[in-house]
């Protein structure tokens, strides 16, 4: 069963708007293509930020983003325990900061796909924006900043070399020095270009989950090329295709290691016609096929 889990955050980002993405992602229609699929749900609302937290330069709304991360830490634990697959619905991607620690809390050792334009592998000493999406996956990597993680129990970080990017076009110089150096895979879309989208993510899951209880995919709607999917906050030419999204979806059903999911970002003031809120509806029930 899926436990569907809304967090209207968009603090960590610098344009407004993709707080109202699990919203938007309901109202195109999730829930009607879950239960076409014979997919069992429940549906916890959305979580919100209280506000009025300490903001740095170089982490811009950091305590009000770390207070809201714990308790979707807490949510995403709970449905664990209850035998579920919990499903964040976005939000800005800062929001993983709770989602993967909480997966990884639970089951100790797992990997992660990181589905996203950018790597998110900036910390508050690298960071050029200030952004916190721009550092969750740091954070659950357990390359800082720390205080993402400050969730008053024990927390069991991701192992770097466990972890892949699929969709990489716009990560920084300071990022990849990071990646490289933690051991992160990274297909960049000339990756993706040269090897095809099929091997990429054979050789995600492979990587993934070789050795860990499963996988926690995180899957940012910027991936995706705006052409295809307008509504974001960061998008970046020459993403992935609709058929390359449905294939990353399809292989992940496939392979029977799912154990969380998130789908971010989804901007519907930037949006047309709520055509990035139904491919994200159409990609999360293609995933979850089969639980």
């Amino acid at each position: 069963m899926i436990d569907i889990i809304g967090v209207q955050l968009d603090l960590g980002a610098s344009k407004k708007g993709v707080n109202m993405g699990p919203g938007a992602i309901r109202y195109a229609g999730l829930t009607d293509l879950l239960d076409t699929e014979d997919i069992s749900w429940e549906d916890e609302g959305d979580l919100l930020p209280l506000k009025g937290g300490r903001s740095l330069p170089n982490m811009r709304y950091y305590e009000d983003i770390t207070e809201l991360n714990a308790r979707v830490h807490r949510e995403c634990t709970d449905a664990l325990r209850r035998g579920m697959v919990p499903l964040c619905l976005g939000g800005d991607h800062s929001l993983a900061a709770g989602s993967v620690s909480a997966t990884s809390s639970f089951y100790k050792n797992i990997g992660v796909i990181w589905v996203d334009a950018h790597a998110d592998f900036n910390d508050d000493k690298s960071t050029v924006s200030g952004n916190v999406h721009g550092m969750p996956l740091s954070a659950v990597c357990g390359l800082g900043p720390d205080c993402l993680l400050d969730f008053g129990s024990p927390i069991y970080t991701v192992d770097p070399k466990k972890v892949v990017i699929i969709g990489g076009r716009d990560i920084e110089p300071q990022e990849w020095v990071k990646l490289k150096e933690a051991e992160v895979t990274v297909f960049t879309m000339e990756d993706v270009a040269e090897q095809g989208i099929g091997a990429c993510i054979e050789k995600a899951i492979r990587i993934a989950s070789e050795g860990t209880e499963g996988i926690h995919v995180s899957y940012d709607i910027d991936s995706m090329d705006p052409r295809i999917a307008p509504g974001v906050g960061t998008p970046v030419p020459g993403g992935l295709s609709l058929s390359d999204g449905f294939e990353i979806a399809s292989a992940i059903a496939a392979s029977g290691k799912l154990l969380a999911l998130d789908l971010v970002e989804v901007n519907p003031i930037l949006d047309e016609r709520d055509k990035t809120a139904r491919i994200a509806c159409d990609l999360i029930t293609m995933m979850l096929k089969g639980r």
